[in-house]
C-alpha cells in the first residue's frame, strides 16, 4: 500500500511528532510504503528527512487548500490524518478541516483527544472530521463511546487500537542503576515534555512526604521543557519547580534529567525504575503515551485518576489516587516501597498487557484496517453523504 502520514513529525519535538514517526516505521516494518505531510509551526525551522513530501505551514489556511489538491493529484492510495486539535491552525484547529472538505481520496483519522466536555467549535470539528472519514481509529473504549454517543461518529467505522510502544531492551534494575551512579536508591520516575498540566509539582510534594521514612527515594524528573512553552516563556515553569525542590529541602532527592530522550535512554531509565509516577490532574486526559511507555516495561505504577490511567491500571496493573492529592500519592507510592510482592504483582499484570502494545504489533493491526478499507473503497473517493456542518 502506498500511504501518507499527517500530522506534525521530527525533528519537530511533540508526542504527536513520536507517534507518526513510530507508525511510519511501524508501517513500513508490515510491507507499506509511507510518504509524510509535516505539519510546521511558525517558530523553528524544521529539516525534514527525504520521506517528508510537502510541508503543510499550521497557521496558513491556503496551505491546507495546497496540500488538499497536492494529495487528490499524488499516487497515494490512503491519508492518515492524525488528530490533536492544537497542531492545525485556526479556531480549535478547524484549519484541518478545510483540507478534509476538498480532499477526495478516502482517510482514516486517528483521535489523539476526545473530550467529554468539548467547546461547541471543539464539538463541531471533530464531528466534521468524523463525518468525512473512511475509518476513525482511537486508543481507549472511553474515547469510543464518546465518538459514537457525543460526536456522532458511525460506530462502524470507530476501531480501537492501543498507543504503540517501542521494543524497548530488557536491561537489570541492578546494573542500570550502578551505570547511572543511583545504586541504592529506590528510584520513582516521571518523563515527558515539561510544561504545566503535568503534575510535577503533585510529585515533588509527595516525594517530600515518602523521604521522611524513605530516604533514598529519588525521584526523576527525565525530559526538556515543551519547546513551544520555551520559546514564549523560557524557562519559568522549570525554575518554579526547582525553586520547589529547594525549598522542601529535596536537593539530594529530586533529579532533573534536562534533554530529549532517546528511545533507548527512556528505556534504562525506566526499567531502572521503582515506581512510574503519572500524576496529570486533568481528569479527562484520554491517552498518554508516557503511560503506555511504563505500561510497555512492565513498570509499577502509580497514577492519579484521568480517564486514561482508569481504563489501563485497572485489574491489578496500577495504583489509582482518587484526587490529584500530594499525600495520597505519597501513600500508594509508600506501599510499594514497603511491599516487594505488591510491587512484582504490578510490574507482572502491566507487562502482560504491555506485551501486545509493541509498535510492530500495532502496525499489523494498521495495516490489516487499512487493507479492508482499501478492498472496500476505490482511489478516487467521493464524500460520503453527511449533515455535519462547520
Amino acid at each position: 500500500m502506498i500511504l501518507l502520514n499527517l500530522g506534525t513529525y521530527p525533528p519537530k519535538q511533540c508526542g504527536i511528532a513520536t507517534f507518526s514517526m513510530d507508525l511510519r516505521n511501524s508501517l513500513l516494518i508490515n510491507g507499506n510504503e509511507v510518504k509524510v505531510m509535516a505539519v510546521s509551526d511558525n517558530s523553528y525551522q524544521y529539516h525534514y528527512t527525504d520521506e517528508v513530501l510537502f510541508n503543510l505551514k499550521q497557521n496558513h489556511k491556503q496551505s491546507y487548500i495546497r496540500a488538499a489538491n497536492y494529495l487528490n493529484k499524488a499516487p497515494l492510495e490512503l491519508i492518515i490524518i492524525q488528530h490533536e486539535y492544537g497542531i492545525y491552525g485556526g479556531m480549535e484547529g478547524e484549519y484541518i478541516a478545510e483540507l478534509v472538505r476538498l480532499l477526495h481520496k478516502p482517510f482514516v483519522l486517528i483521535t489523539h483527544t476526545v473530550l467529554p466536555r468539548p467547546s461547541k467549535r471543539q464539538k463541531q470539528v471533530l464531528n466534521y472530521l468524523c463525518s468525512r472519514a473512511s475509518a476513525i481509529v482511537c486508543m481507549t473504549r472511553r474515547s469510543e463511546h464518546l465518538l459514537s454517543d457525543l460526536y456522532e461518529a458511525p460506530p462502524e467505522l470507530i476501531q480501537v487500537i492501543p498507543h504503540g510502544v517501542p521494543e524497548f531492551k530488557e536491561q537489570t534494575q541492578d546494573s542500570l542503576k550502578e551505570k547511572y551512579g543511583l545504586q541504592g536508591r529506590d528510584l520513582i520516575s516521571t518523563f515527558g515534555l515539561i510544561g504545566p498540566g503535568k503534575g510535577l509539582e503533585l510529585g515533588i510534594q509527595a516525594i517530600a512526604q515518602i523521604v521522611k521514612e524513605h530516604p533514598q527515594a529519588t525521584y526523576l524528573i527525565l525530559g526538556q521543557t515543551h519547546p513551544m512553552l520555551k520559546k514564549q516563556e523560557g524557562e519559568k515553569y522549570r525554575h518554579m519547580l526547582e525553586d520547589m525542590v529547594v525549598k522542601l529541602g529535596l536537593e539530594h532527592n529530586v533529579v532533573f534529567v534536562n534533554k530529549f530522550l532517546s528511545d533507548e535512554e527512556l528505556g534504562e531509565y525506566l526499567y531502572m525504575s521503582d515506581i512510574y509516577l503519572s500524576p496529570y490532574p486533568n481528569k479527562d486526559q484520554a491517552v498518554s503515551g508516557t503511560m503506555a511507555f511504563a505500561i510497555g516495561c512492565g513498570r509499577a505504577i502509580v497514577s492519579t485518576s484521568y480517564a486514561y490511567a482508569c481504563e489501563f491500571l485497572s485489574g491489578g496493573r496500577g495504583l489509582l489516587a482518587a484526587e490529584a492529592d500530594p499525600e495520597e500519592l505519597a501513600g500508594l507510592m509508600k506501599r510499594i516501597l514497603t511491599n516487594p510482592d505488591l510491587k512484582q504483582s504490578l510490574q507482572y499484570n502491566a507487562l502482560k498487557l504491555g506485551k501486545s502494545w509493541s509498535w510492530p504489533s500495532v502496525g499489523q493491526q494498521y495495516t490489516r484496517l487499512f487493507e479492508k478499507l482499501l478492498a472496500e473503497t476505490p482511489l478516487t473517493k467521493e464524500p460520503r453523504i453527511s449533515y455535519a456542518r462547520l
